[in-house]
Order: structure tokens, then C-alpha cells, then sequence
């Protein structure tokens, strides 16, 4: 069971992501992704939209093979080198939660993984 939680007793969302979450069942709990293609080993994408949708690509094949998916998510975390980003990182976030998004929160980071702009973790609800 997933169930959004929201109020107006809260200040409202920034982003395409629920105030909360409640979840009841099995989870699964992912390592944070990035864009490097997982043939190649290769980072993917210069900027922030490309490297963005890479990880979450990433991140819907890591669920997948755990028996979930993307609409199962309860919370992500993103992790941004430059929070400068994060309107456009948001702008691809939501092509991929266009309804009922997770909980979420964003961080601006000093460096990540082979140098990437984004890193992105999640846990969600198995099937």
C-alpha cells in the first residue's frame, strides 16, 4: 500500500515530490545512481537534463530487477553538485513521477562519483 500524504498545515511542495509517503509491505532500498551507462561504464550526458535522465534510468532498471518500479517509489534523494541545477534537474525528474511523485529531498554536494552532476537513491515498494 502507498498512500500520499499531504496538508496545508505544511508549506507546500518546490518540486514534483509528496510531503509524504505511507507505505505498508515489502521495500526495496537502492544505492544512489548515476549517469554512466551500465555497457560502457561510460558517463552519460554533459549536462544536467542528460545526466538526470541517465540515473534515472539507472535507478528504474536497478527497481525493476527488485521486482518495483518508478511509480512504486516512497522517497528519493537527490544529490546535486551545483544547486543551481535544480529546476532543470526538476524539470526531467518529473517525466519520470508524473503523478503522485515520492517524498524527496535535494542536496547540493562538493563532489560525487567520477565527477557526475547528479546522483540520485531511492526506496520503494516491491510488489
Amino acid at each position: 500500500m502507498r498512500k500520499i500524504v499531504s496538508t496545508d498545515k505544511a508549506p507546500g511542495q518546490l518540486g514534483p515530490y509528496s510531503q509524504g509517503i505511507i507505505a505498508q509491505g515489502s521495500f526495496v532500498f537502492t544505492a544512489g545512481q548515476i549517469p554512466m551507462d551500465p555497457q560502457t561504464s561510460e558517463i552519460v550526458g554533459s549536462n544536467i537534463t542528460e545526466q538526470t535522465r541517465e540515473a534515472l534510468k539507472n535507478l528504474t532498471a536497478v527497481l525493476e530487477e527488485a521486482g518495483s518500479e518508478l511509480k512504486n517509489a516512497i522517497k528519493t534523494t537527490v544529490f546535486l553538485k551545483d544547486m543551481n541545477d535544480f529546476a532543470a534537474m526538476n524539470e526531467e525528474y518529473i517525466k519520470f513521477f508524473p503523478e503522485a511523485p515520492p517524498a524527496r529531498s535535494a542536496v547540493e554536494v562538493s563532489r560525487l562519483p567520477k565527477d557526475v552532476l547528479v546522483e540520485i537513491e531511492c526506496v520503494a515498494l516491491v510488489k
